[in-house]
């Protein structure tokens, strides 16, 4: 079986959890891809709202929602992702992704940065309503990214067992720091197939 990409396997998480009419936010726009996805999940009565500190990725997620039709659906802020908890309600959203890193086709000296994610992080155990969750994709191997994926990675595997179920997908085989993803959800009334289920090709599975 091929491996799918760590995004992709994230996409098939949050799938299973958002509905029609939720709030969901990418806390990372990029140039848009996850917005456009979170869009279509939460349909035409909900809403989504995509941060990027880079005014260039804001715009590339603007004209990427309007040509897939979705541009109502979404708010746009140009900030910083620690400030994550002025834009949503407590326990208001269904899921929240995070795809860390820089910027594709940007300048790779521009990343998120430790400090930065793991406030936002924290803010979004808060944000996050019952059996809702988040999803984080690291990337080691490039400079900033391994203490960023480390700082990451002890942060939510934390969270186990405190009303979270927290699961690590990493690639086995691989010669090189790849990509991985993390998931937290939020135990609740409210559980979606989240991370159960998948068929996730060459993936390793961790839960804490």
């Amino acid at each position: 079986m091929t491996s799918i990409r760590p995004t992709e396997l994230a996409h098939r998480i949050v799938r299973g959890v958002l509905r029609e009419g939720d709030l969901a936010i990418d806390a990372t726009a990029g140039n848009g891809h996850d917005t456009c996805f979170l869009a279509k999940c939460v349909g035409a009565s909900g809403r989504v709202i995509a941060i990027d500190i880079q005014r260039d990725a804001i715009e590339a997620t603007r004209r990427r929602l309007e040509s897939e039709g979705c541009a109502s659906r979404a708010t746009l802020v140009n900030g910083s992702h620690a400030q994550i908890a002025r834009h949503a309600d407590a326990h208001s959203a269904g899921a929240i992704l995070f795809n860390l890193g820089y910027l594709p086709g940007g300048d790779p000296a521009v990343i998120t940065t430790p400090r930065e994610t793991l406030e936002a992080l924290d803010a979004c155990r808060l944000l996050v309503r019952p059996g809702g969750v988040i999803t984080i994709v690291c990337y080691p191997g490039h400079p900033g990214g391994d203490d960023e994926a480390a700082a990451v990675a002890r942060r939510v595997g934390a969270w186990a067992h405190n009303h979270w179920r927290t699961v690590k997908f990493t690639v086995i085989g691989t010669q090189r720091p790849a990509p991985f993803l993390i998931s937290a959800t939020r135990r609740g009334e409210r559980i979606g197939n989240a991370d159960l289920g998948l068929e996730i090709g060459n993936w390793k599975v961790s839960e804490e």
